[in-house]
């Protein structure tokens, strides 16, 4: 039955509403204002809701994640051309389901002698020093409320190229998002690939 005209009085400005709370969960800002808020926020040991407010909600449900900012301008691209392999940083990628962020030791295990005086190679030293790591932040995530696992050692063994789910890291700086690695896109592959479209395969 189509909507009487005061229904859409109703409905169109909580349409407006929705894609402006959209809009702003989708915002770097408003994402590293929660990054505060969260560590200031007390949580239940008994027990916890799903989503902290309405905006974490809308952000979960749309796949919106606010954009990382890492402490060092790391550049895949440089390293790449160096002929330097995802392996030498991703050290157990083909080993586990994770595949690793390099530590502070591993980067200057290079960086003792080369490119020693550039600024950010600095910082890392400055991290090593202090005997930190670096606080890398992730790049792709999937929402606890998905409950999905993903392993990349057997991706590895099948032969499925970083760049199928990372895009070209040759001419990417600072790692950004650059695949939608949603259901679909997953499942499709699954079926071109042939491999197993068991639910449990993904999902716990």
């Amino acid at each position: 039955m189509p909507f009487s005209s005061q229904r859409k009085w109703i409905v169109a400005p909580l349409g407006v509403g929705a894609l402006g709370l959209l809009i702003y969960a989708g915002s770097p800002q408003s994402g590293a204002q929660r990054t505060g808020e969260d560590a200031r926020a007390q949580v239940s040991p008994v027990f916890t809701p799903a989503h902290r407010g309405v905006l974490d909600a809308i952000r979960d449900f749309f796949n919106r994640q606010p954009v990382p900012v890492q402490p060092i301008a790391f550049t895949h691209k440089v390293h790449l051309a160096n002929g330097m392999q995802c392996t030498d940083c991703h050290t157990t990628v083909e080993t586990g389901p994770v595949a690793g962020i390099p530590s502070v030791e591993l980067c200057m295990t290079c960086h003792q002698t080369i490119a020693a005086d550039k600024l950010e190679i600095k910082k890392i030293a400055a991290y090593q020093a202090r005997g930190e790591d670096i606080p890398w932040q992730r790049v792709y995530a999937y929402s606890p409320t998905v409950h999905v696992k993903f392993n990349h050692a057997p991706h590895i063994r099948a032969g499925v190229d970083c760049a199928h789910c990372h895009g070209n890291m040759t001419q990417q700086t600072v790692a950004v998002r650059a695949v939608d690695l949603n259901m679909g896109y997953c499942v499709s592959c699954h079926r071109q690939k042939k491999a197993s479209l068991d639910c449990i395969t993904c999902h716990f």
